[in-house]
């Protein structure tokens, strides 16, 4: 001897209305069809009605694919792969524009003035960019494009031999040299490692 409860909420999560119910749709079946499948990929919003075995028949042999060709197929898979959101070639698209142009927001003045329009505050930073640093790095070892750490430490002692103090004698410019070869290979290495 239960009591049975009527609220608006257990109405809410009861079974559904009978107009929601179906019939299985596979030829001969008798059974109610709970279970939806796709009705085609032109009509996403179109499904078919079957009970679950036949549910099962059915996606088992539906093929979204069928009667496309290889490109069709090849510009599906291509386009789910940056989850159908269009995408551009790194450095370029919209983003990397704005930047370049100046239209961003910089908090913490990283890129010049802050946000209230003030000059950013001088710290560690070098005043050259990294780009013209290594440039002229590799410009005083006289070195190009691709490098090992191998090479560079060849060429960086051949450097310290030829322009050590030592070996120039009483020269007034050995001291900033060998100051600008010590810079230009911690440059360089920096580079490699990063």
């Amino acid at each position: 001897m239960g009591v049975k409860l009527h609220t608006p909420v257990l109405d809410r999560y009861g079974p559904a209305p009978e107009s929601d119910l179906h019939d299985c749709e596979w030829p001969g079946c008798d059974d109610d069809g709970p279970h939806r499948a796709p009705f085609s990929r032109d009509e996403p919003d179109e499904f078919r009605w079957f009970c679950k075995l036949h549910a099962a028949q059915y996606n088992k042999a539906w093929n979204f694919f069928a009667n496309m060709t290889d490109d069709e197929v090849e510009a599906i898979v291509r386009h789910d792969t940056v989850w159908n959101r269009p995408s551009w070639p790194i450095g370029t698209g919209p983003a990397v524009q704005a930047f370049m142009r100046g239209h961003f927001k910089d908090p913490f003045g990283a890129f010049g003035a802050d946000e209230t329009g003030g000059e950013k505050p001088s710290g560690d930073m070098p005043t050259a960019e990294p780009e013209a640093q290594i440039r002229q790095a590799l410009a005083i070892f006289n070195m190009e494009p691709p490098l090992n750490a191998a090479a560079v430490k060849a060429r960086y002692k051949d450097l310290v031999k030829r322009h050590h103090p030592d070996a120039q004698g009483a020269r007034g410019d050995t001291d900033d040299r060998i100051k600008e070869i010590n810079h230009a290979y911690s440059v360089i290495m920096d580079f490699l490692d990063a």
